[in-house]
């Protein structure tokens, strides 16, 4: 057995949970560690996942912007048979430069990075096989479980990565498919299904549950679903159960449905899900186990069972986004050593990157609806200069206030820009502040960042304390 390494904290994975954890560790004088089995940090969020995926989606919205802005005089199609990779020139730069800033902030925090796999021994201890050798024993006071996750392939779905693909592999598909079915409603599902939509490509998603992306506002929902089926080709089938996926040997894909409906597709995308990477960490060496959907059960701070060990990212369920994973990974480290959280800071938004994007922050009308009386403004881009400027008249922000404070309960966004709008609702809510600080204040014109004022005054003016406004 070679000897044992002592470190303040290992950390297993160098995803986004995984290198916020490292860091913040290290911020406060930490010897830290870290493990990743894949070559170059980052995880599947920067190589297969996030940064891949969206760097697609910014392709194919420029084609969307292009052909509404163009006008209907210039012809813009994208040629049939076109190479995937023609479409992602970028992303190998993208990915690069993300990997080559985490390396160096690693380094420069003074975190040692581990290229193996890592397995516990026990509750202190895990060895990490390398490519050669015995393996490095690692001892830590602290431990942080960040492995991440992978697609779940259900049985019955013969995922072959040529004609069924999953979403760590749909991105090596050699050519634009013509049509393609997407199993499943959730996010990953979703943002995939309106990037090949936004292609050209006819797309189907299927899933049992009657509405994608259940857990947003009824409204948004409404609204994203609208500009999904509007496209050529494009359909959301709900309720329904997928029997059978099979080749057919020739030019295409069946998807039978308990319905007695069949669906044949050039492509097909199971996006079922995702399991947490824990079946080679020997997690019952370290006194850990699953719950009944695979996950790792963490209190508020990320404190597993066992004290000393934390599990932030994929590897304890939703929501599964690289933002709240960040947090989670800083939030750990923090509790770990006393450290203040400031507050607020679980006031996390949610960002969806389908086209066109959804993000919201705080509770949906239907949420505080249930807690007492609420007043919604509303503003449609269609309202805005720039949403009809930039081509994007079809998107709607709402605020929900609570009428006898005016604070801010919850905003929601449905529009190429959101992601990048709720931020403002985000810190309004941070600081309590009134939703007529909205009205009072002079945005940019043309903006889309107006409809925060659109939507201020016309939640006031329904709660009747509307004040003059000058322009």
């Amino acid at each position: 057995m070679s000897s044992v390494e002592n470190w303040d904290v290992i950390v297993i994975g160098s995803g986004p949970a995984g290198q916020k954890a490292a860091v913040q560790a290290a911020k406060v004088g930490k010897r830290v560690c870290i493990v990743e089995r894949e070559i170059g940090v980052g995880g599947a969020c920067v190589h297969r996942g996030t940064i891949p995926s969206k760097t697609l989606r910014e392709t194919a919205v420029h084609m969307t912007q292009l052909r509404s802005r163009i006008g209907r005089h210039v012809k813009f199609e994208i040629p049939p048979d076109l190479q995937l990779a023609s479409l992602m020139d970028r992303m190998q730069g993208v990915v690069t430069a993300h990997v080559e800033y985490q390396t160096r902030q690693m380094v420069g925090n003074g975190i040692e990075q581990v290229h193996g796999r890592a397995r516990f021994l026990d509750p202190h201890t895990i060895v990490v096989q390398e490519i050669r050798g015995p393996g490095r024993h690692l001892r830590g006071e602290v431990l942080v479980i960040a492995a991440g996750s992978r697609p779940r392939t259900p049985p019955g779905i013969p995922v072959d990565h040529e004609n069924i693909y999953d979403s760590d592999s749909i991105l090596s598909m050699a050519y634009l498919p013509r049509s393609l079915a997407v199993l499943g409603g959730g996010v990953i599902a979703s943002e995939y299904a309106t990037i090949f939509a936004a292609l050209g490509v006819a797309v189907t998603i299927v899933d049992r549950a009657p509405r994608p992306l259940a857990f947003l506002d009824r409204e948004i929902l409404d609204r994203f679903v609208e500009a999904f089926e509007i496209q050529p080709g494009c359909a959301f089938l709900g309720g329904a159960v997928v029997q059978s996926v099979a080749w057919n040997g020739i030019d295409g894909v069946v998807t039978k449905l308990d319905n007695g409906w069949e669906l044949k597709t050039e492509k097909v995308l199971c996006a079922l899900g995702r399991v947490a990477n824990v079946e080679d960490l020997a997690i019952e060496k370290a006194g850990l186990a699953v719950n009944d959907r695979g996950h790792l059960p963490v209190d508020a701070d990320c404190r597993t069972a066992v004290p000393h060990i934390y599990a932030a990212g994929d590897v304890i369920g939703p929501p599964s986004l690289a933002s709240a994973s960040m947090d989670q990974g800083r939030r750990a480290m923090r509790a770990a050593f006393d450290l203040p959280t400031a507050p607020g800071s679980d006031l996390i938004p949610t960002g969806i990157y389908t086209i066109p994007e959804i993000a919201c922050v705080g509770v949906t009308e239907a949420e505080a609806a249930k807690r007492g009386p609420v007043v919604v403004g509303r503003a449609n881009f269609a309202e805005l200069a720039r949403g009809q400027i930039a081509g994007c008249p079809d998107g709607i922000l709402k605020l929900v206030m609570e009428p006898t404070s005016r604070r801010l309960l919850g905003c929601q966004i449905v529009g190429e820009g959101a992601t990048e709008l709720v931020h403002l609702a985000q810190m309004a809510m941070m600081t309590g502040s009134d939703v007529s600080m909205f009205v009072e204040r002079i945005f940019n014109f043309p903006t889309l960042a107006e409809g925060y004022r659109v939507a201020a005054l016309d939640a006031l003016e329904k709660l009747g304390a509307a004040q003059p406004v000058a322009g």
